[in-house]
C-alpha cells in the first residue's frame, strides 16, 4: 500500500490515486515520471531563469501537461504549471510546501490547485497550477514590492501595518481583503513561515475587480532552514520575534486592519476547527518521521502562543 502525492490517499498499485490524476485532467489515465533527476531540473531550472516570468530563490520550471504523452513537458512560454524540485539546501523543501499549502487550504485560504509527482530519480518534485494565466490570456497581477515601488533587493524593508494603506489604495473591496489578509497572516506565523516578505504578497484583478491572490510560497521555514531566528519576514509592532496573541489579535487585527470582533471572532473559530485535523494532515504527508515532528512542533509552539 502506498499514498497518492496529489491527494495523499491510500492506493493499492501505481503512483498515483486515479482522483488525483482527474484533477489534473479528466481525460488522464496515468502518468509517467519526470523526466528528469533533482539535480538535473535545478539545472535546467538556471539555464532557463532569464525566460522564466516568476523569479526567486527556489530553482523553478515551466511546465504544460500534455495528456496524450501522459506527461509534463518543460517549456519556455506558454507553461500552465511551475514545477519546484528538491533543493540540497532546504530539507524536503517540495514536500513541507505541498503540505503548508493543504494546511493553508483547510483554514479557509485560497490556494491554487498543487501536489507531488515523481521524478527519474524517485525524488518528489512540486507542482503548482499558475493562477496569472487563463486560457491563453494572462491575468493581471502585482506584488506588494512592485506596488510600494520596492525590488527584489529591498523586499523585506516594509512592515505588516504598512501592507494596510496598499489594501485601502488599491482594492475593490478593502475589508474584505483586511480579513483575508488577517487570516493569512495568522497563517504563517503558525507553521513558522518566516519568509512572507513583499514578493510572497500579490493583488489580481478577477472579472474586474481587484483582490488578494490566491496564496502562494507558503513554506515552513522554521524547519526548511536550520537555525532560525525570527518568525515573520515582516516586523509587526517594531519587530520580528517574540510575538504575543495580543499583537496578533488585539494590535493588528482590530487597531491597524480595523476589522470588526464578529470578523476577528469568526476567524479565530475557523483555525481552532481546523487545527484539531493539521495532526492528520501532518501525519498523512509526505514528509519524513524527523520533519513531520518538528512540524508540528512549531504549530504546537506557536499555537499555545495565540492561545488557539
Amino acid at each position: 500500500m502506498s499514498r497518492c502525492p496529489i491527494t495523499y490517499e491510500t492506493i493499492e498499485e501505481g503512483r498515483y490515486s486515479p482522483k488525483g490524476l482527474r484533477r489534473l485532467s479528466p481525460r488522464l489515465k496515468n502518468l509517467k515520471d519526470f523526466p528528469y533527476t533533482a539535480q538535473e531540473q535545478i539545472r535546467e531550472a538556471q539555464i532557463r531563469s532569464s525566460k522564466m516570468s516568476i523569479q526567486g530563490v527556489q530553482p523553478k520550471l515551466s511546465v504544460r501537461l500534455t495528456v496524450a504523452k501522459r506527461a509534463f513537458e518543460v517549456v519556455d512560454a506558454g507553461g500552465r504549471y511551475i514545477l519546484k524540485p528538491q533543493n540540497q539546501l532546504c530539507r524536503e523543501l517540495p514536500e513541507n510546501e505541498d503540505l503548508s499549502m493543504r494546511l493553508a487550504a483547510s483554514a479557509g485560504i485560497k490556494v491554487p490547485f498543487h501536489g507531488l509527482i515523481y521524478s527519474k530519480d524517485d525524488s518528489l518534485t512540486y507542482f503548482i497550477r499558475r493562477f496569472d494565466r487563463q486560457g491563453r490570456s494572462k491575468v493581471a497581477v502585482e506584488d506588494f514590492a512592485q506596488l510600494a515601488g520596492l525590488s527584489r533587493d529591498t523586499k523585506y524593508d516594509f512592515s505588516m501595518e504598512r501592507l494596510v494603506p496598499i489594501l485601502d489604495e488599491h482594492c475593490t473591496f478593502p475589508v474584505v481583503e483586511k480579513l483575508r489578509l488577517f487570516r493569512l497572516t495568522l497563517f504563517n506565523y503558525l507553521i513558522g513561515n518566516e519568509d512572507a516578505h513583499l514578493k510572497n504578497f500579490s493583488l489580481i484583478r478577477v472579472n474586474g475587480k481587484i483582490e488578494l491572490s490566491p496564496a502562494y510560497d507558503l513554506v515552513n521555514t522554521t524547519i526548511a532552514f536550520e537555525g532560525a531566528q525570527e518568525e515573520m519576514a515582516l516586523p509587526l509592532m517594531g519587530t520580528k520575534r517574540r510575538f504575543t496573541r495580543n499583537a496578533f489579535f488585539d494590535y493588528f487585527a482590530r487597531e491597524r486592519l480595523e476589522l470588526s470582533d464578529q470578523s476577528i471572532d469568526q476567524v479565530e473559530k475557523q483555525f481552532r476547527v481546523c487545527l484539531s485535523s493539521w495532526t492528520f494532515t501532518i501525519n498523512a504527508s509526505f514528509l519524513s518521521e524527523e520533519l513531520k515532528e518538528e512540524f508540528q512542533n512549531v504549530v504546537e509552539n506557536r499555537k499555545a502562543v495565540l492561545e488557539l
